[in-house]
C-alpha cells in the first residue's frame, strides 16, 4: 500500500496500455514502462543485463508487479488470488497453443499477460515455480503469521527465490547447484526488504520478522504490530532486525559464490543486484538497526558507484567452494524439482 495520491497500481497501468493493435514490441514496451516505474533498484541492475535478457526480464517483472499490486490493492485479496490463478491458467494455455498458432497469445487481453506468455513458451518456464509466487501472494492475502526463521524462509522462497530461479532459467543454467545459489540471493534480498519495511508492514498489520524472536526478547508480537512506534530505539527490536540481517548476509555470501556459474554476460547485473540490496542492509545497520528511524535506501550516486563496480568486477575474487556447492535452502528445495 501507499499514501501517495498519484500512485497508480500496475494492473491499472497495464490495462491503460492495452488499447491499440496487438504487437509484441508494444507489449514489451508496456512491461518496460512498468519496470521503470515500479522498482528503481531492479531497474538499475537490469541496465547491466545483456540485451538478450532485458525483454524476458521486463516481461516477468511486469507480471510479478501486476500480480503483487492486484492482491495488495484489492478490496478482496483472497478473490484477487483466485483471479490470478485463473489468469495464469490462460497465460500457460496461450503459451502452449502459441507453438502451433503464433496468434494464440494475441487473444489475451492484457499486454503484460501477452508478453509473459511469449516468454513462458520460449524459455519453457515450469508452471510450478510461478504457482509458488502466487502462493506467496496468497499467504499475504491470508495475513499468514511466521513463527520461526524457517517459516519466514518459506515465504521468501515463494515471493523472491522463485523469481531468482526464473531469472536464472532465462540466463541459461538449469542445474540444481546454480539454481540453489539463485534461491540464496532471492532469500537474502527478501530478508533485507523485511528488515527495511518493518514499520511499513506493521502499519499494514503484518509482521515478517519471526514472532518467536520477538517473544524471546520479551516483546509481544501482537502489541508490536498494533503499536510499533512504542518501540522506537528499543534494543529488543533492533536486535531482532540485526539477527535477520545476519542471516541475509550469509545468503548473500553463498549467492556471490555462485555468480561464477552464470554466463559471463549476465554476471554484472546479478552482482549489481546483490551489492545494491546488501547495501540497504549496510544503511540499516548504520541506523542502529532501528526500523522506526525511516525507510532505509541507498542514494542514486551510491547505486551508480555499485553498478560501476559490478561491471568492472563481475565475479567475486574469492569463492568458497563450500558456499558454492552448498545444498539449497530446505524451504526452497521444492522450487528446483521441475528442473531435474
Amino acid at each position: 500500500m501507499t499514501d501517495d495520491p498519484t500512485f497508480v497500481p500496475a494492473p491499472v497501468r497495464s490495462q491503460a496500455l492495452a488499447s491499440g493493435p496487438v504487437d509484441a514490441r508494444a507489449d514489451l514496451a508496456a512491461c518496460k514502462q512498468i519496470l521503470a516505474e515500479g522498482s528503481k533498484s531492479f531497474a538499475a541492475a537490469s541496465l547491466l543485463l545483456p540485451r538478450r535478457m532485458r525483454g524476458p526480464a521486463a516481461a516477468f517483472y511486469a507480471f510479478c508487479r501486476v500480480a503483487d499490486d492486484l492482491v495488495d490493492f484489492s478490496a478482496d485479496p483472497s478473490a484477487a488470488v483466485v483471479e490470478l490463478a485463473a489468469r495464469l491458467d490462460r497465460i500457460y494455455a496461450a503459451a502452449r497453443a502459441h507453438q502451433r498458432n503464433p496468434q494464440a497469445v494475441d487473444a489475451l487481453g492484457d499486454p503484460v499477460d501477452r508478453a509473459f506468455a511469449r516468454v513462458v513458451g520460449e524459455y519453457a518456464i515450469p508452471r510450478g515455480v510461478v504457482d509458488a509466487l502466487i502462493e506467496g501472494f496468497a499467504w499475504d492475502a491470508d495475513e499468514r503469521a511466521y513463527e520461526t526463521m524457517d517459516e519466514v524462509l518459506g515465504y521468501c522462497a515463494r515471493v523472491a527465490s522463485a523469481v531468482g530461479v526464473v531469472m536464472t532459467a532465462f540466463m541459461g543454467p538449469r542445474d540444481r547447484r546454480t539454481l540453489a545459489r539463485a534461491c540464496d540471493l532471492g532469500a537474502a534480498m527478501q530478508l533485507t526488504n523485511i528488515c527495511r519495511d518493518v514499520l511499513e508492514d506493521a502499519d499494514r498489520g503484518r509482521l515478517y520478522l519471526p514472532a518467536a524472536w520477538l517473544r524471546e526478547r520479551g516483546v509481544d508480537p501482537v502489541h508490536f504490530v498494533a503499536a510499533p512506534r512504542d518501540y522506537v530505539g528499543d534494543q529488543r527490536i533492533t536486535g531482532a532486525v540485526e539477527a535477520a540481517l545476519d542471516v541475509a548476509e550469509g545468503y548473500y555470501r553463498r549467492a556471490d559464490a555462485g555468480i561464477g556459474m552464470l554466463p559471463w554476460d549476465c554476471r554484472p547485473a546479478i552482482r549489481a543486484a546483490s551489492t545494491i540490496y546488501a547495501d540497504i542492509g549496510r544503511v540499516i545497520r548504520e541506523r542502529g538497526c532501528d526500523p522506526l528511524r525511516g525507510r532505509a535506501h541507498t542514494s542514486k550516486g551510491r547505486k551508480l558507484w555499485l553498478l560501476a563496480c559490478a561491471w568492472v568486477r563481475r565475479t567475486p575474487k574469492r569463492v568458497d567452494a563450500g558456499q558454492r556447492d552448498a545444498p539449497a535452502i530446505p524451504a526452497c528445495d521444492f522450487l528446483l524439482e521441475d528442473f531435474e
